[in-house]
């Protein structure tokens, strides 16, 4: 247990009652994005029952689209909290450890016998490889890169740190969380995390995917916003992902419900150990108003999120933002954790 957790919970008001929190949530919504540019959408929900869903702003800005809370946004590094989910399946069926190390599964990276999978897991294996793949200068990788030729491409760099010496969050690292998933279950990583987890839980709408059933996204390019887009082959299992409102709510309660992994081992996704502080597996802790908070943010060009669980009162609010001009996700953490307080009758942290 950790420690915000283990100390008492404040006093607490009642929860608002719902037509209050619905009035309170959408008034704080329009204060915060226009109806006619990029907006969000976001979903409120107790268990199983949605308190709130709703959309502000618009997608397709020229023609005005507005945007709806069905919409597929990409979800970035919410990707990391499935991947890593998907190679904890792969640890309860025999097939990885999380003590192997990454020799067995990429032979030659500096440091490879000396890192092990579960500091992939958690960002302390020192790994240095490219701070953003979206950033890779041109003619680095071809536009449609095996993960093989992504790992190429940074794989014999000098390693940041030693093998558990400290944390520093790596898009790198979840690549080779991708090529260990391929490597035990035989399959590209986005066809098994589909086959194993998305079409089980019902979540139809979350994929490794393009087309345009998904929302455009915008960012801020030499003075004008403008439309954006992922490079999925490059996020890979750091970031690739496309999902909905729903479908996350779907995650969130079947991830923290007990539905996807054993009790033991889903203590293992969300313990954080070694120098990590609050990162578990693909998991942020924090304190929310003296409850503990389950959380993780998204970002890829034009494209935000963030998904957050209290799991006392079961609450889930998950965000979806089609404007990112680069730390958008840190404002929707904070828009995340309003919400959140303001459906249980708390302060805004």
């Amino acid at each position: 247990m950790l420690a915000f957790a283990a100390a008492a919970l404040p006093l607490h008001a009642a929860p608002p009652a719902a037509d209050d929190f619905a009035h309170q949530a959408q008034r704080l919504l329009e204060q915060t994005y226009a109806a006619d540019a990029p907006g969000a959408v976001v979903l409120v929900a107790r268990g199983d029952t949605v308190l709130w869903r709703a959309a502000r702003g618009s997608t397709e800005t020229e023609a005005g689209r507005p945007l709806t809370p069905n919409d597929r946004f990409h979800i970035g590094s919410l990707t990391k909290q499935m991947a890593a989910v998907g190679l904890l399946k792969l640890v309860e069926a025999g097939k990885v450890s999380l003590d192997d190390t990454l020799a067995r599964y990429v032979p030659d990276i500096p440091n490879g016998d000396r890192i092990v999978v579960a500091q992939l897991l958690n960002h302390t294996s020192g790994i240095s490889g490219l701070p953003d793949m979206a950033q890779t200068p041109p003619g680095l990788l071809p536009l449609q890169a095996s993960t093989d030729a992504l790992i190429n491409a940074f794989k014999n760099q000098a390693p940041a740190f030693a093998p558990g010496e400290r944390f520093a969050y790596n898009d790198s690292g979840y690549i080779l969380v991708g090529k260990i998933i391929e490597s035990a279950s035989g399959k590209p990583w986005h066809a098994y995390l589909e086959e194993t987890l998305f079409r089980p839980l019902g979540m139809r709408d979350t994929c490794y995917c393009t087309g345009p059933s998904i929302v455009s996204g915008y960012a801020q390019r030499e003075g004008r916003v403008r439309r954006v887009a992922p490079n999925i082959t490059w996020e890979h299992a750091a970031g690739a992902l496309v999902s909905t409102l729903d479908d996350l709510l779907k995650w969130n309660r079947a991830l923290h419900e007990g539905r996807v992994l054993t009790p033991a081992t889903y203590q293992q996704l969300v313990t954080p150990r070694g120098p990590v502080g609050n990162y578990g597996f693909g998991i942020d802790h924090g304190p929310l108003n003296g409850r503990e908070q389950l959380s993780h943010s998204g970002s890829v060009p034009g494209h935000a999120a963030h998904l957050l669980y209290l799991p006392g009162p079961g609450l889930t609010v998950a965000l979806l933002r089609n404007r990112n001009d680069g730390r958008e996700y840190e404002a929707l953490a904070r828009l995340a954790r309003q919400f959140a307080a303001m459906a249980l009758g708390e302060p805004a942290p």
